[in-house]
């Protein structure tokens, strides 16, 4: 995956929106409906990575599947993992796995819908 790919990736969810808070190259996708962020990324970096939130077992799993998924670089270690998207060949992390990942995070962030409450009668 390249960075357009994943900076299009990222903003094709639903109410994902691209600030910069942190400086001007750090790209920190989050919900509009709640302002969580849901993945970061410098996007121009030599050394490639996305920082994604995920759940801790899966994590776990991951990390121990891909040495190129470790805990969150400067981030909650138990709930947040960077994926180093340098890489290439039969090392790599899969794009499609990439992308679940993202789908994923947003999906822990996002806002909750609520649902009406239905009337007994």
């Amino acid at each position: 995956m390249i960075p357009d790919e994943l900076r299009e990736f990222c903003l094709a969810l639903p109410q994902a929106t691209e600030t910069f808070p942190f400086d001007e190259s750090t790209s920190v996708f989050k919900t509009s409906g709640n302002g969580k962020i849901f993945a970061l990324s410098d996007l121009g970096a030599s050394a490639f990575s996305v920082s994604l939130k995920c759940d801790p077992d899966e994590s776990v799993a991951l990390r121990s599947a891909y040495p190129q998924i470790t805990p969150g670089y400067h981030l909650n270690k138990k709930h947040w993992i960077t994926i180093d998207l340098g890489g290439a060949g039969a090392g790599a992390v899969p794009d499609d796995l990439v992308e679940q990942l993202i789908t994923d995070s947003h999906r822990l962030v996002r806002p909750k819908v609520r649902r009406p409450a239905q009337s007994s009668g």
